[in-house]
């Protein structure tokens, strides 16, 4: 193997990848427009019941945005390690670098950034992805990052959950991503419903839901964190290890699912201790009938056909709802 310009053969210039996932923008964006839209409506809502109404929207535009943006999320499990590590292939340049790994439902995200990033006259900026979700083969992923020409340490570590690695990193993971993700699409269905059931005075219905939410959201972190209790291959760079935590996307599915239980508790005590209070919130207390007794009319025609029945009396209701 020799150099050409100053390069190692199989290894073009590196290319850096977005951070961003393209279907998680899109998921925060038709949120945002939802909220944006609700919030256009939001003066021409009279008294308190602006704020109630406001609170309501917010919270479940809120839930609503977690269950469906997690699904698309690198970062249920993340770790990382600042360590001197080879490079590249058939080259004994070693460099400092920040090695990142975060797992996701639908894959891992490897990152690899040089310390200082500009060294051995390269910039070393890698952030690369694989995809196990379906419709998609990880080692054919991995494949082609090996014909791309891919850091060593990037390759080190997504070898570790091919198919054929004796780790089974892939099974464990692919296996408890695919339960984790079907359970969260399960919870937003159940979601929708439970907006349903809030809009009508069904409200300790749309609590019962809630809860069910809550409990498709548990499940779904309790599909995931399994894989924490199975043996693992150490992902080793010389002396340093590679660890792994739970990442922001876990703890913040756990914080709303304890949002929703509270939610749905809170609604189903109000809705016996102080229902009127909770048809306030709802926006539900002025139907309350108002009657308006208007003159009494009296046809001369029936006077004549009878003359000892009582006149007809007519009396208008109105329901201010």
């Amino acid at each position: 193997m020799t150099l050409f310009n100053g390069i190692y053969p199989f290894y073009p210039q590196q290319r850096k990848i977005s951070f961003f996932d393209v279907d998680l923008m899109i998921v925060i964006i038709v949120f945002l427009t939802f909220a944006c839209s609700f919030l256009l409506i939001l003066p021409g809502i009279r008294g308190r019941a602006r704020l109630f109404w406001f609170v309501r929207v917010i919270t479940s535009l809120f839930i609503g945005t977690v269950i469906v943006a997690v699904n698309f999320t690198s970062d249920w499990e993340v770790g990382y390690v600042s360590t001197n590590t080879t490079y590249k292939s058939f080259s004994n340049a070693v460099v400092n670098a920040d090695i990142g790994l975060r797992v996701g439902l639908a894959g891992v995200n490897i990152t690899l950034t040089g310390n200082p990033v500009h060294q051995i006259n390269e910039t070393i900026d890698y952030n690369e992805q694989f995809i196990w979700s379906f419709g998609t083969d990880y080692d054919e992923e991995y494949h082609e990052g090996l014909q791309k020409g891919l850091p060593n340490p990037i390759l080190y570590i997504a070898e570790k959950f091919t198919q054929s690695s004796p780790c089974g990193l892939h099974i464990q993971y692919r296996i408890s991503g695919h339960y984790a993700s079907a359970t969260m699409w399960v919870a937003f269905c159940t979601w929708l419903i439970s907006n349903v059931l809030f809009s009508m005075p069904m409200f300790v219905y749309g609590a019962y839901m809630i809860l069910v939410t809550a409990a498709f959201m548990i499940f779904s972190l309790v599909s995931f964190s399994t894989v924490k209790n199975s043996p693992m291959c150490a992902i080793q760079f010389g002396t340093t290890a590679l660890h792994t935590v739970f990442g922001g996307s876990f703890w913040l599915t756990l914080a709303t699912g304890l949002l929703c239980v509270l939610i749905g508790v809170l609604v189903i005590m109000m809705d016996i201790i102080m229902p009127e209070k909770l048809k306030a919130f709802f926006n539900l207390d002025e139907e309350e009938e108002e009657e308006i007794v208007v003159e009494e009319y009296i046809n001369p025609h029936f006077l004549k056909t009878d003359a000892f029945s009582p006149p007809p009396h007519f009396t208008l209701t109105i329901k201010n709802i």
